[in-house]
């Protein structure tokens, strides 16, 4: 069986599916929205100043979404798997751009911008391929949403959206 499918991956997995769809709901509701999500294997998170039940009615339609095959919604531009592709590519080409060259310091400086500038551009159709194919499920079938918790510390909102399984 492949790793990515074992349990508590695939969870994770399907719930960062739809983590992305219920953001994408929100942002088209209300596109000056400043949230950010985590998911986990029990559900996920939202941090950011949203009301619960529209959170509640997003994450609903989200869900019923992909059900119904909206596999797009599960990649969302935003990620920190794009961020984690674009870091770990810049850096992997900066550092190959100082390999075998005579060059040093400043010397080196144009070749590891060049290299680094050429990563960051490629990270973001990579990154959401990664989101497609490696950190997103978007198959949720038996998936339910089991409930939603609010909590508050000063001015910072956090929501937890617990999910369960048939």
């Amino acid at each position: 069986m492949n790793f990515l499918n074992m349990d508590p991956m695939l969870r994770i997995r399907q719930n960062h599916a739809l983590e992305h769809a219920t953001m994408h709901v929100l942002a088209r509701r209300d596109p000056g929205l400043r949230l950010m999500g985590r998911s986990t294997s029990k559900g996920f998170y939202v941090y950011g100043n949203v009301d619960t039940q529209t959170l509640a009615n997003a994450a609903s339609e989200a869900l019923a979404r992909l059900q119904a095959g909206e596999r797009e919604l599960a990649v969302h531009p935003r990620c920190g798997t794009n961020v984690a592709t674009a870091g770990i590519l810049a850096g992997l080409a900066g550092f190959a751009a100082m390999q075998g060259r005579r060059k040093r310091g400043l010397d080196a400086l144009p070749n590891v911008l060049l290299a680094t500038t050429v990563a960051v551009l490629v990270a973001q159709p990579l990154g959401q391929v990664i989101q497609r194919e490696v950190s997103t499920a978007p198959n949720l079938q038996g998936v339910r949403i089991a409930g939603i918790g609010r909590r508050e510390s000063g001015r910072m909102v956090a929501h937890q959206i617990l999910l369960e399984r048939d």
